[in-house]
């Protein structure tokens, strides 16, 4: 990697989990540049806390990957991901720079996946999913890996009752006519919408739970090589059989004005949670697995709310790569990059 100076960047730094991002780089002691496509939103921003910035679209840095240049990593908070990493991580690779982002969406984790060569011959690392999406849970996939060498099946979960940023949500809203994901036998399938159900205690008692199309499908399977992936959540009957139902008109939900109509409605009405709500969440974890001779094992933790996680833990890996890290190239999951007990070095996680 070149010898950069030691700066970093937080695109998408104004929308909810960047401005916690900031506020928590700031904590560590951190100076990042904050950028972003909103001229009076970034400003604001970067006054508030007396940092420097730049201002651009994603778009810009298809004629322009400059706009990255003389930063070490650069921290992508801007979703959807589906439309914005693809841009910026060639950038960083032209660039040679660091890429992370706080993605949940499994093509962009499969994508970075297939630069692996590119980002070694480039000398930089592409670790998308360092919030939230995919920390604990793909910490959860390697402690089970550890756990049972020989295991065939992973399934994964969390109760979380941290509730949507409008980031989050429009991603969600993106990803409904795609249907269900899981893995089999090595491969990424699409299922229906809640094609499986089962009853998990998740750590809190148990729960009906469903299959959601979630980033672990592709990260864990890159973690610990087990060819068959399923990721649960808790979901109400009434849910369930909602989401059965969307699985007839899924193709209603391509429309583009479908899709706008949503959105804007998430724009009108969703707000990320406020510092207090979010202090009083927390979120259980769990993972099981299996091998060919029936045998199971599982694994519990609890940790802080989703927000708190991405913020602590983007920051964490952005300081790593600035660091210790530095020379590390490749795609890399966040245990692949900082093992397994990753998890366990976040604020308010406690193994049950």
């Amino acid at each position: 990697m070149t010898d950069n100076k030691k700066n970093w960047m937080i695109y998408g730094a104004t929308g909810y989990s960047g401005q916690l991002i900031v506020e928590q780089a700031i904590q560590s002691g951190l100076r990042p540049l904050v950028a972003g496509r909103s001229e009076d939103k970034v400003i604001a921003l970067a006054q508030k806390y007396d940092l420097e910035y730049r201002v651009f679209s994603i778009d810009m840095l298809v004629n322009s990957d400059a706009l990255i240049s003389q930063m070490s990593v650069v921290l992508n908070c801007a979703g959807p991901f589906s439309q914005t990493a693809e841009i910026m991580m060639q950038a960083c690779l032209k660039q040679q720079v660091h890429y992370i982002d706080i993605t949940g969406e499994i093509d962009v984790f499969e994508r970075a996946a297939s630069l692996d060569q590119a980002a070694k011959q480039r000398g930089v690392v592409l670790c998308p999913g360092v919030g939230f999406d995919v920390i604990p849970t793909d910490c959860v996939a390697t402690k089970l890996k550890a756990m049972m060498p020989d295991a065939s099946y992973l399934a994964l979960g969390f109760d979380s009752r941290s509730g949507f940023s409008p980031g989050t949500a429009k991603t969600s809203v993106e990803a409904l006519p795609n249907g269900g994901k899981v893995r089999k036998d090595g491969k990424i399938i699409t299922v229906p919408l809640a094609a499986k159900t089962r009853k998990i205690d998740f750590g809190g008692g148990e729960k009906l739970a469903m299959t959601i199309p979630w980033g672990d499908v592709s990260t864990a399977y890159h973690s610990t090589q087990i060819p068959n992936i399923e990721v649960y959540i808790p979901s109400s009957p009434g849910m369930v059989k909602q989401l059965k139902r969307m699985n007839w008109f899924k193709f209603m939900l391509k429309m583009g004005f479908v899709q706008r109509l949503l959105k804007k409605r998430i724009e009108k009405k969703v707000k990320g949670p406020d510092e207090a709500t979010r202090a009083k969440l927390k979120t259980f974890v769990w993972g099981e697995v299996k091998n060919a001779a029936g045998e199971v094992k599982d694994y519990r933790i609890q940790v802080a709310n989703g927000y708190e996680i991405t913020a602590v833990g983007s920051v964490m890996v952005a300081q790593a790569l600035l660091g210790e890290h530095a020379q590390v190239s490749g795609y890399q999951t966040p245990s692949m990059l900082l093992g397994d007990d990753l998890v366990e070095k976040l604020p308010g996680s406690q193994v049950l």
